[in-house]
């Protein structure tokens, strides 16, 4: 059903992948988000939260360096284990938290000197505007619905995105006690789409802002398109919600591979969570960013 609308939407749909490392490992997470171009001058959307961990990447690696440089100054002293600790709670470091962060927009522009970020005040929106490029990556640019009375409980979309982070061009260099990419290994992730139903429109202060769909959207999909089979886009996936279903078992005898077990088991139903449209095209008229309608 969507196999033509997938091939048009992957041609301005683009994988953001990053890697993490947390405060005392040497373990490199990686993780990847989707996002997608709306016209020919590299300006793409995506989700405020993917948004924020790029814009604070800096932030968080020059905490940790001046952590690192504060620590260097202390360890000589005979209370330095107890200084140690003081520090952390100055720089607010415990176990897990994130202390280096590095993306890479995969084939989105050849290259580019400047990176504009700009965070919708309350939806779960962003803006991305690449300046500096000498060359654009992606084929095409998207093309809006128009008549949003379409968008119904019932009807038929898709998503498309990266929630499956593939990729192992990374590794951690302990010459540099850093995590950072390199040459080797592969460097793409597999596309992949999940449709489902329009459940319900999901509103805020009497304003329709979100589209619930009846299958969820996968870790990574976040930014990704939402579209119809025609590849007009209806909004962008945000968020998994899980809704408690009531069917609970508690202490229940049943078999499991012949022997009786008692178990215990609390369903919920996983939906997925989309900015509306018109939160989208609102937001682009507001920045002054030129877009596609049909």
């Amino acid at each position: 059903m969507f196999v033509d609308a997938i091939e048009r939407i992957d041609s301005f749909t683009r994988p953001l992948h990053s890697i993490v490392r947390l405060y005392g490992h040497d373990a490199i997470v990686p993780g990847s988000a989707t996002l997608f171009f709306v016209n020919e001058l590299g300006c793409a959307v995506t989700c405020k939260h993917v948004a924020e961990l790029v814009a604070k990447a800096d932030a968080i690696y020059h905490n940790y360096r001046d952590f690192q440089g504060a620590r260097r100054d202390v360890l000589r002293e005979k209370n330095a284990a107890q200084r140690i600790s003081q520090l952390e709670l100055t720089f607010k470091l415990q176990s897990e938290t994130i202390i280096r962060v590095r993306n890479s927009f995969i084939s989105c522009v050849d290259q580019y000197k400047e990176l504009t970020i700009d965070m919708h005040p309350t939806q779960d929106l962003a803006l991305l505007r690449f300046k500096g490029y000498n060359r654009l990556l992606y084929g095409s640019y998207a093309t809006f619905l128009g008549d949003t009375s379409r968008v119904k409980p019932g009807r038929s979309l898709c998503r498309l995105g990266y929630p499956f982070p593939e990729f192992t061009n990374f590794r951690y260099n302990p010459a540099l006690d850093d995590i950072e990419w390199t040459t080797e290994g592969r460097v793409t992730s597999p596309r992949f789409p999940i449709d489902g139903i329009v459940t319900r429109l999901l509103s805020e202060n009497g304003d329709i802002t979100g589209i619930e769909m009846s299958t969820p959207g996968l870790r990574g999909q976040s930014g990704g398109p939402l579209f119809d089979t025609n590849g007009l886009i209806y909004g962008m996936q945000s968020a998994t919600r899980h809704l408690h279903l009531g069917f609970d078992i508690e202490d229940r005898e049943v078999l499991v591979n012949g022997r009786k077990s008692r178990v215990s088991n609390y369903p919920f139903l996983n939906v997925g969570q989309c900015v509306h449209v018109d939160v989208i095209k609102a937001f682009l008229r507001e920045r002054g960013v030129k877009y596609y309608e049909a």
